[in-house]
C-alpha cells in the first residue's frame, strides 16, 4: 500500500458512561474548564494531520450543541448508535473518501493521547496493507480463572498487549470488516466486535501493534478522571 495523503479521524461519542457515575455521559465531565470531549478532539486537531474529524453522538444527546469547538469547519457531527461499532459505521457512511484513505478511530474517553503517539502510529502503519493500533505491553501477572473464580492458569504475558486508540485502517477495509462482524453478531448472538482491530481480525487479517504510552488512559471509572487531570496538567 502506498503512502496515503488523506487521514480522517472518527470519534465515537454516543456512550452514556454509566460506570463513571457522574450523572452525565463521561465525555461531558469537565477537567480544567474543558469537557473530556473537548480535550480529546483538541488533541486530534493539534496533530494537524486530519482532513476531517467525525464525532458520532447519541440522538438523545443534549450537550454537544453547547460545545463551540464542534463548530470548527474541520469537524462534522453525526448521530451514532447503541454500540461503539454502530457509531463508527455511522461515521464511515457519512464520509466521501477513497477506499484506501486512512481512518483513525479514537476513543472520546482518551483525552491524554500524545500527538507524538498519533504520528508514530501513522509513520509505522501508513505502508501496511492492513493497518494497526496503539497498544502497551501487559506488565502485570495475568491469571485465568474458572466460573468459581479459582485460578486455573498463569498466562504468559510476553505475548499480551492492552489495546489503545487510535486504531488506523483503510476506509473500505474497515467498513467491510465492521459490516461483516456486526452481521455475525446478529446471527450468533454474541459479541464479536469489541474494537476496530477485532473486526479486522474477524475477517482474517492481522493488524500491526505500535507501542503507545501508559498515559493514554481510557476513562471508565471516576478515579480515572483524576488521573487524566494529572496527565493533562503534565502535558501528557
Amino acid at each position: 500500500m502506498t503512502n496515503k495523503q488523506r487521514y480522517i479521524a472518527v470519534v465515537p461519542a454516543a456512550g452514556v458512561g454509566k460506570r463513571v457515575g457522574a450523572g452525565k455521559p463521561k465525555q461531558y465531565i469537565t477537567i480544567a474548564d474543558k469537557t473530556i470531549l473537548e480535550h480529546t478532539v483538541s488533541r486530534l486537531l493539534m496533530a494537524d494531520i486530519f482532513e476531517t474529524i467525525v464525532v458520532a453522538v447519541s440522538e438523545n444527546d443534549d450537550y454537544w450543541q453547547t460545545i463551540s469547538l464542534l463548530k470548527d469547519s474541520r469537524i462534522s457531527v453525526v448521530i451514532g448508535g447503541a454500540e461503539r461499532s454502530d457509531s463508527v459505521l455511522a461515521a464511515l457512511h457519512s464520509l466521501n473518501v477513497g477506499a484506501d484513505d486512512w481512518v483513525l478511530v479514537h476513543d472520546v474517553a482518551r483525552p491524554c493521547v500524545a500527538i507524538a503517539s498519533i504520528k508514530k502510529l501513522i509513520e509505522a502503519v501508513q505502508d501496511d496493507d492492513v493497518g494497526g493500533i496503539l497498544a502497551v505491553p501487559v506488565s502485570d501477572t495475568v491469571k485465568r480463572v474458572n466460573a468459581q473464580q479459582h485460578i486455573t492458569e498463569t498466562v504468559d504475558r510476553r505475548e499480551l498487549w492492552r489495546a489503545q486508540t487510535p486504531q488506523m485502517f483503510p476506509y473500505q477495509l474497515l467498513l467491510n470488516a465492521l459490516t461483516q462482524g456486526l452481521k455475525a453478531e446478529g446471527v450468533n448472538g454474541y459479541g464479536v466486535i469489541t474494537d476496530e482491530a477485532s473486526a479486522v481480525e474477524f475477517i482474517g487479517l492481522k493488524p500491526k501493534i505500535v507501542e503507545g504510552l501508559q498515559s493514554n488512559i481510557k476513562i471508565t471509572q471516576l478515579e480515572d478522571v483524576e488521573l487524566a487531570r494529572y496527565y493533562l496538567q503534565e502535558g501528557c
